[in-house]
């Protein structure tokens, strides 16, 4: 059963409430910490950006086409479509040689509101690499394009392509195929639900790749994860919860619409997977502060961060404190 996670009150008066589950398993896999059902089931969504990338690695699409570690790294991300981001992704383009009118993600301006006022000041069109997930899109058709698979059709479930990612998925998170759920992504992609442990230990594997047995999946993610705390900004972009973490070169992390985050502790050995109900994304900060809080997390300084992404205190257009986020969660060891 879910509990309630997060607490907002304006004034004194308890004004929302978060509830979800969090789960966090040890090195062998085994659940040591718990909030909720540990087997809730739940949609990856963009938490499983990292899965979808490891084929493309896996198989060298990124050194074939001379992609450089920004570009790379952008194959993970939910990006903001920042001048930086976009950079990257029209260089992704030329050289891998498609079409933007290729991506299935429907045109868009950027979630990043600065980025769409610029756009908006010199009438600028939508355009489909605008797309937070027109990365992942571009990493995949150069898999299919090195590999000699369609291209018209990269997106659909039975793809060459998709069918590999359905199986380092099941492969890394210890969920056998034929339980995993399938749905449709918004940006076009299948993708995937599984129970929140088997999220867990597909993240701890991302932390801890010594626990692969497979050498072409374990070099990937070790070659993935260290390009992701590399150029963390990629992953996500300014003031967002993903970059602030993967700076701590000790993690790796990633979030996924509708209110699911995961991230791996390397030196601890721990990874957390956790889903607020209501979809919320905007307690993921705090949510995480207190984990780490709650497991002794050394570095003050990740845990700092979190807090100034999204402050404990509530304030209001005139900067004026009128209530409160209160984290009411306690993580509970699973015996």
């Amino acid at each position: 059963m879910d509990q309630i996670l997060l607490e907002e009150y304006r004034g004194e008066t308890l004004e929302c409430v978060h509830r979800g589950h969090i789960c966090g398993v040890s090195y062998t896999g085994e659940v040591k910490y718990v909030v909720g059902d540990t087997n809730a089931v739940t949609f990856l969504r963009s938490a499983g950006k990292p899965f979808q990338a490891i084929p493309v690695l896996r198989h060298g699409a990124d050194v074939h086409f001379g992609l450089t570690g920004k570009e790379t790294a952008i194959m993970m991300g939910s990006h903001r479509a920042e001048p930086f981001h976009v950079d990257a992704l029209e260089s992704m383009l030329r050289k891998i040689g498609v079409a933007e009118d290729g991506l299935v993600c429907h045109p868009t301006y950027p979630l990043s509101v600065y980025a769409t006022e610029d756009l908006l000041r010199n009438q600028a069109p939508k355009r489909s690499i605008y797309h937070n997930c027109s990365g992942k899109h571009l990493g995949i058709l150069a898999l299919c394009k090195m590999m000699g698979y369609p291209l018209e059709t990269y997106f659909e479930p039975q793809h060459p392509a998709q069918l590999e990612i359905l199986e380092t998925l099941s492969y890394l998170s210890e969920c056998v195929i034929n339980q995993i759920e399938l749905g449709t992504d918004g940006c076009g992609f299948p993708v995937f639900a599984i129970p929140l442990r088997n999220l867990a230990i597909a993240f701890l594997k991302l932390a801890c790749p010594e626990l692969i047995e497979d050498e072409a999946i374990r070099t990937a993610v070790e070659k993935m994860v260290g390009i992701m705390n590399e150029h963390y900004e990629m992953v996500a972009g300014s003031d967002r919860i993903c970059s602030a973490l993967l700076r701590d070169t000790n993690i790796v992390a990633k979030g996924g619409a509708k209110g699911v985050y995961c991230f791996g502790l390397k030196k601890e050995k721990l990874a957390f997977a956790l889903k607020v109900l209501d979809g919320s994304e905007d307690e993921w900060p705090l949510i995480v502060a207190s984990i780490l809080e709650q497991i002794h997390y050394d570095n003050t300084k990740t845990i700092q961060s979190m807090y100034e992404l999204a402050p404990i205190e509530i304030k209001n257009d005139n900067k004026k404190v009128i209530g409160r986020n209160t984290t009411v969660f306690a993580l509970q060891i699973h015996s």
